[in-house]
């Protein structure tokens, strides 16, 4: 386990968003990207999973795909849990890639991409995890 102060790990959060594709960013209009210490009991039971088991990041809005072109609706939520994170990880190399990896993941929800979608774009990157 690595742990991180709140201000180191949010600039690694920030360095990921700022190392998205311009075409990516530029979209991002009206999102909120928040790092929190845990996931609520309601955001872990929102997606399925079990008490005991870790929750990475979390999007929560109105995907661009289903949204009608005179939406207007409430900033949309980019939650980046730190202590799940932390946990997860035990090597700070590793807790990087796996802020910028939930960064990506949780920006592919705002653009309207499933956990299979996500996970087959996943697949395609070959990661050094020699930590």
């Amino acid at each position: 386990m690595v742990v991180m102060n709140r201000k180191a790990f949010e600039e690694i959060v920030e360095e990921a968003m700022g190392g998205l594709p311009d075409p990516f960013r530029d979209r991002l209009e009206n999102v909120v990207v928040q790092v929190l210490p845990r996931p609520t009991r309601a955001q872990i039971e929102e997606v399925g999973l079990e008490p005991d088991e870790d929750l990475f990041g979390l999007y929560e809005g109105t995907p661009l795909t289903e949204r009608t072109p005179d939406f207007a609706g409430p900033p949309d939520r980019i939650s980046i849990f730190q202590e799940p994170i932390e946990r997860a990880c035990s090597t700070r190399k590793r807790m990087i890639r796996e802020i910028q990896d939930t960064v990506v993941h949780e920006i592919g929800h705002f653009f309207g991409l499933d956990e299979d979608e996500i996970g087959a774009i996943e697949a395609e990157y070959e990661y050094d995890d020699d930590d």
